[in-house]
């Protein structure tokens, strides 16, 4: 029971960590304000920008350190890298220190990196501790990534509303802090044994939570006059699902030790086992499976035919190194659809300040940053829908990916037509659910398609996209807003972003192509291994 309990104080932590460590959803909270200190150009600030995201193309390294370092090491180098990234361009925005512009890049840079680690840690727990439910421990933990914007925006109201720099020494100070808090949880973790009945409603009833936190910090109005009780609320929101796994295990303890005793005294009191019902619903359970045998005998031919089926995955699960990741086909049409998906909405929510500002709308910043944290939020614990719903309706990860992406396609259009407010707020919402989404599923379709031990390692390849979108991207949509600004350093009106969200759509559109084709590619694998699952269950 001891091993059982600490288990989910490791996940506890590993939500923590997630929660307070996505920084980089800030930026443009205080992106203007740096803008103005460096006395630069839209292009010079998106490069900074793009050095946050260029950090990410690094995250391998924490892969390595953790070959060699104690997992609470590693946690610690990445709150340091944090601290002196964003602490250094807090004392630059508070005017205290005078720092050239290559400089401010490469703490960008630091900073974005520790965010990988960070990221790297919290995958390696979730193996390590729910082997048999790590597709819900990731996407759990990963969901709460996404509230990191609006839970710093929250914290920025409640000291000081109207200092921007804020976030810098926040996003500096509290990742530490966490890290500290989590110390014990890791060095504690548990020898592995056999999951208990109970992982998988506690997994329900987490998410359960894990909505209302959603909902929470959605609902509340931005600015605020009672910011100070709204934060102290939503820190009581992440520790109450702590009793959860107690409650559980405080009722497996009185049916042990109690209840044989009530029965022996004569008692008619009765506690029904959940587990023998849901055995029962998962026996009834079917399995929507496409018929491959068909499809192989009228299927494509030709070219196409080569395409779909070509060196495609047998089985899901094989451990691949980077040389062979690297020689898939499967991998690069993955990676294009993350390039093209996620990370497509990542540089949009790094543009969030300077689209509303554009549009006249700079006073809604922070509620477009909380729309995006928020909508993140639900798109990330939605990804655990494939495998909650795997026994009544069965489509496989990459098939849900491809669903994920079509939100950002209908955001750029709906952003492309109109520059109302309301539609900017939809389609950052839109936007927000489809990216938070693909960030958290991802993690698992990694795991699934080229081998959970070297996820790690493997995904932080994945994310190398991250960055080169970020510099492709924001290089054409910093070169659109200074060719509209004219003279000036701000741009005004609806050109300057309206053929960079005409561009981003199409861009979206090739990502759901490509996304499509990894999917007829990997349906059979998953297929195979879904029967595999059901036959040794049953």
């Amino acid at each position: 029971m001891a091993g059982q309990s600490r288990k989910w104080m490791i996940l506890m932590s590993s939500i923590w960590i997630q929660a307070f460590t996505g920084t980089n959803f800030d930026f443009s909270a205080y992106s203007s304000e740096l803008k103005k200190v460096l006395a630069v150009s839209q292009m010079q600030l998106n490069y900074l920008a793009t050095a946050s995201d260029l950090g990410k193309a690094f995250g391998w390294s924490s892969g390595l350190a953790l070959m060699y370092l104690p997992l609470w090491m590693v946690v610690f180098i990445a709150a340091s890298m944090g601290f002196i990234g964003y602490g250094v361009q807090w004392l630059l925005i508070r005017r205290m220190v005078t720092l050239p512009y290559f400089l401010v890049f490469l703490l960008c840079l630091l900073a974005g990196c520790s965010i990988c680690w960070f990221n790297t840690v919290c995958f390696v727990l979730c193996n390590q501790n729910f082997t048999a439910n790590r597709s819900l421990a990731i996407s759990l933990t990963v969901s709460f990534n996404g509230v990191s914007a609006a839970l710093y925006n929250l914290v920025a109201e409640a000291i000081n509303p109207s200092s921007y720099g804020l976030y810098l020494i926040l996003n500096a100070l509290v990742p530490l802090f966490i890290s500290f808090a989590a110390l014990i949880p890791i060095l504690r973790q548990p020898v592995l044994n056999q999951p208990s009945g109970h992982d998988r409603f506690i997994f329900i009833t987490l998410n359960f939570f894990a909505v209302i936190t959603g909902l929470y910090l959605l609902l509340i109005p931005s600015p605020s006059n009672h910011a100070k009780l709204f934060f102290s609320g939503a820190i009581v929101l992440l520790i109450l699902p702590l009793a959860i796994p107690g409650i559980m295990y405080a009722r497996n303890w009185f049916k042990r030790n109690i209840y044989p005793k009530i029965l022996l005294s004569g008692s008619s009191f009765l506690l029904v086992d959940d587990e023998d019902h849901y055995e029962e619903l998962d026996g009834d359970a079917t399995l929507v499976v496409p018929d491959d045998n068909n499809r192989d005998e009228n299927g494509l031919k030709g070219c196409l035919e080569m395409v779909i089926k070509g060196d495609r995955l047998g089985m899901l699960e094989q451990e691949h190194d980077a040389k062979r990741l690297l020689c898939r086909i499967d991998f690069w049409l993955y990676y294009l659809a993350y390039f093209c998906g996620g990370t497509i909405g990542l540089v949009y929510s790094n543009n969030i300040g300077q689209i509303a500002q554009s549009l006249g709308l700079e006073s809604s910043t922070s509620t477009l940053i909380t729309l995006y944290s928020a909508f993140s939020f639900f798109g990330r614990l939605l990804s655990a829908a494939p495998e909650l719903l795997r026994t009544k309706l069965y489509l496989a990860r990459t098939g849900w990916l491809a669903v994920a992406i079509v939100p950002t396609t209908v955001a750029f259009l709906v952003l492309s037509l109109t520059e109302t407010e309301v539609a900017l707020e939809i389609g950052t919402s839109l936007i927000g659910l489809s990216s938070g989404f693909i960030f958290s599923a991802a993690v698992s379709i990694t795991s699934d398609l080229f081998g959970p031990k070297n996820v790690g390692v493997n995904h932080n390849i994945l994310i190398t996209n991250i960055p080169f979108g970020s510099i492709i991207y924001g290089l054409v949509s910093a070169i659109v807003y200074d060719s509209n600004a004219g003279k000036s350093s701000v741009c005004t009106g609806r050109n300057c972003y309206f053929a960079t969200f005409i561009m981003w759509g199409c861009v979206s559109i090739l990502g759901l192509v490509s996304t499509v084709l990894l999917f007829v590619r990997t349906q059979h694998a998953y297929s195979r291994y879904e029967h595999k699952r059901i036959s040794q269950e049953s």
